[in-house]
């Protein structure tokens, strides 16, 4: 799954699944440009790359903010050249129940999860176009499949995000952009230890363990390749077989 020559982005690429698939891509071969709300994390991110031989640059942003991210995309440019390889992973995620939801915490959490992706793809859907081709892989969540209590608008952002990519996937099918979505299962990560004992709940998996974030990378690596060329609108679930009980 080479992909050298290949210029990427990661949104949300500071830790957990965004730091994973950064790395996985750059041990391909594709030069990214790590994008996180935290420049510390970023800079973390791309400090691992470029110890293991890769190429990466930090840019600091916020994903649900149009003006940051036309100047992030800027900066991606700049530094690397025009980018064919989008992973919009940004996301956040909380516990509320319903009764208790305020529209401030539903609108944040739709500009974050769901509005971030629609910015992001347009700002480098040019990009993919003049090269006539093009990768976009966006993270869902199994809780869109499922549903999750206390969650409404977490599972809602990213539910949209599963239509987005569908719709998406029809308009580009004849230009030679895919666009396809994986949304992870229970996996290990800084995000999900705020939330769940996560030993304990691995114990209710099929497979008895939760998942690594790298599970979640590898399957993006191949939904990135070219050897994914006739694979678009797709809904790659990556979960240890939670999603079948």
């Amino acid at each position: 799954m080479a992909l050298e020559g290949r210029n990427a982005v990661v949104t949300g690429g500071g830790r957990g699944l965004g730091r994973s698939i950064a790395v996985v891509l750059a041990a391909h071969g594709a030069a990214v440009a790590v994008w996180d709300l935290n420049a510390e994390n970023a800079a973390e991110t791309v400090a691992e790359i470029q110890a293991a031989g890769g190429k990466a640059v930090a840019i600091t942003a916020d994903v649900s903010d149009s003006g940051a991210v036309a100047a992030a995309a800027a900066t991606s440019r700049a530094d690397l050249g025009p980018v064919t390889v989008l992973v919009n992973n940004a996301g956040i995620s909380n516990y509320v129940p319903f009764a208790e939801l305020t529209e401030n915490q539903w609108d944040r959490m739709i500009d974050v999860n769901l509005k971030s992706q629609f910015l992001v793809t347009q700002a480098f859907l040019g990009d993919m176009l003049e090269a006539g081709w093009g990768r976009i892989v966006n993270i869902s969540s199994s809780s869109a499949q499922t549903g999750a209590p206390s969650m409404a608008h977490y599972a809602a952002s990213k539910g949209g995000v599963i239509g987005f990519t569908k719709a998406l996937a029809i308009e580009l099918a004849a230009t030679g952009i895919t666009v396809n979505n994986v949304p992870p299962g229970f996996v290990d990560t800084p995000l999900l230890r705020e939330g769940f004992d996560v030993p304990e709940v691995a114990k209710r998996l099929p497979m008895k363990r939760p998942g690594r974030p790298e599970d979640i990378a590898h399957a993006v690596a191949y939904l990135a390749s070219a050897e994914a060329s006739y694979v678009t609108g797709q809904t790659l679930s990556v979960n240890g077989g939670r999603y079948l009980v």
